[in-house]
């Protein structure tokens, strides 16, 4: 089995990935003698990061999978199965993956750590997993990272090394929305824009954040739903702190409404 991750300088030319593709399934590997297998048997290439392939890298890959298809077995592995253009979708066995659970990631991260020795904290492989977002890889670039930069892994260095705003910062804000302090909140938020993180960090960590608050079922939704509507507007280019502190304004009137 030979897995190829895809470098960023090949992904925009179709003709190295004819001749590297063409290679391989034709000739074996780059490197190493030439291996045939006997009837019934194929080779097998894992493609990783496939969705980052222009179209033109991709329809080159699809001509070489159908003249080899006989010999050869294709897995391309993608975040976002809609940038595979769809000649190659039709020939495919398409399998979607959930993102792991937090347990399920706690679980590596202590058998990664004790196997290499790292120390830790609880917190800090909280941290580690909240910085994740339900994807090993990341977990484990965090963990790696965290123990170069510092030789310890416990939240403040976690999030040091991630750059992500504190969680504890972005659930003070949210507990002075859900009271309704409105003045409070925007104090915060203004604090925290001025500390240099953008309006997609903070609004990513806020929405985390919300989502595992414990408050009244139908608030969450409303503020989950003028996050998205924020979170929304930020992609589309409009990331002003004013999109910030209007959001904090809302959250709090939510409240307001509730009470009334």
């Amino acid at each position: 089995m030979l897995s190829i991750p895809c470098p960023a300088p090949l992904r925009s030319r179709p003709f190295v990935f004819l001749i590297i593709f063409s290679h391989l399934v034709h000739a074996g590997p780059l490197l190493g003698p030439k291996v045939s297998l006997p009837p019934g048997r194929h080779k097998i290439i894992i493609l990783d990061e496939a969705d980052s392939m222009t179209s033109a890298a991709q329809q080159a890959l699809r001509r070489t999978m159908e003249i080899y298809s006989s010999t050869t077995r294709f897995a391309l592995a993608c975040n976002i199965s809609t940038k595979i253009i769809e000649p190659i979708q039709s020939r495919a066995a398409i399998l979607r993956y959930s993102r792991l659970s937090d347990e399920q990631i706690l679980t590596r991260l202590k058998h990664v750590c004790a196997a290499e020795e790292v120390s830790y904290s609880d917190d800090g492989l909280e941290a580690i997993i909240f910085t994740a977002e339900g994807d090993m890889r990341n977990a484990l670039n965090n963990l790696q990272a965290t123990t170069s930069g510092f030789g310890h892994i416990n939240q403040t260095n976690v999030f040091k090394v991630c750059d992500q705003p504190h969680p504890t910062t972005v659930r003070t804000i949210v507990e002075h929305c859900v009271k309704g302090e409105t003045g409070s909140a925007v104090r915060l938020v203004r604090a925290l824009w001025g500390t240099g993180y953008s309006s997609s960090d903070i609004i990513g960590t806020l929405f985390k954040v919300t989502k595992a608050y414990d408050m009244p079922e139908a608030l969450k939704l409303e503020f989950l739903r003028e996050i998205g509507f924020t979170h929304m507007k930020i992609a589309d280019g409009v990331n002003s702190l004013l999109q910030l502190l209007g959001l904090t304004s809302r959250l709090c009137q939510k409240v307001e409404v509730e009470q009334q």
